[in-house]
């Protein structure tokens, strides 16, 4: 499995690979978006938010970045090639992570409910509830739209689950605990997993966390 450095600053909320290039969003004070010099994890900051918003879960689609933030309800859309904002948009939840099927935005707001949002007026189409063994699943946090399923880091916990998008069912789970417990290890400060991105080239899995010191490349041997 190989590994690259990532910033242990970064309080990371969003990760996505578009045409080859690593973008990350991270939440708390100075919530920024930014280019992932992947060679050495440290971020080209390309827009930092006022202080009264907290970022969330970015994604990328028609050469537009979509943004969430957690508490105000509230979602901005910049121009991906001057990171210049175009417009704003406003949720009736939390915001926490953010995908797209080609078709829908797709978001989560920390509970089983993932929501799809009409790429031109913002506004919520449809909802599927998500569940394993009949059972709601709860604070789904960072998405990555793979394949035709939905893979979502389940806040608190080392799973990503994989998400079948027409019946809302888990179809299986990620454990990355090894991964977990040597983020810890490395960083005392180290916090959650969250961080899914998916090189289409490759066939990879990029995955990291909260103030981790490692971006870790994985290749799945064999449907989750």
């Amino acid at each position: 499995m190989n590994s690259f450095p990532h910033d242990r600053e970064s309080f990371i909320q969003g990760f996505v690979i578009h045409r080859g290039v690593l973008y990350e969003s991270t939440g708390q004070d100075n919530s920024w978006i930014g280019i992932v010099d992947i060679k050495t994890g440290k971020a080209d900051k390309k827009v930092t938010l006022d202080k009264q918003y907290f970022g969330e879960g970015i994604t990328i689609l028609n050469n537009k970045v979509y943004q969430l933030t957690w508490e105000n309800k509230k979602g901005f859309v910049y121009d991906l090639e001057s990171f210049d904002q175009i417009r704003e948009f406003t949720y009736n939840s939390e915001g926490w992570g953010i995908t797209h099927n080609n078709q829908n935005l797709i978001m989560s707001d920390g509970t089983s409910t993932l929501h799809f949002l009409d790429t031109a007026t913002l506004k919520i189409v449809k909802n599927i509830e998500v569940t394993y063994e009949s059972k709601p699943v709860n604070e789904l946090n960072e998405l990555e739209f793979i394949d035709g399923f939905v893979f979502a880091n389940v806040w608190r916990t080392s799973l990503i689950a994989k998400i079948d998008i027409n019946t809302g069912n888990i179809v299986g789970f990620l454990d990355l605990n090894p991964l977990v417990k040597q983020a810890m290890q490395l960083n005392p400060n180290a916090d959650v997993l969250n961080g899914i991105a998916w090189h289409e080239g490759t066939q990879s899995l990029l995955v990291t966390g909260k103030l981790w010191p490692y971006i870790y490349v994985l290749k799945l041997q064999q449907p989750v």
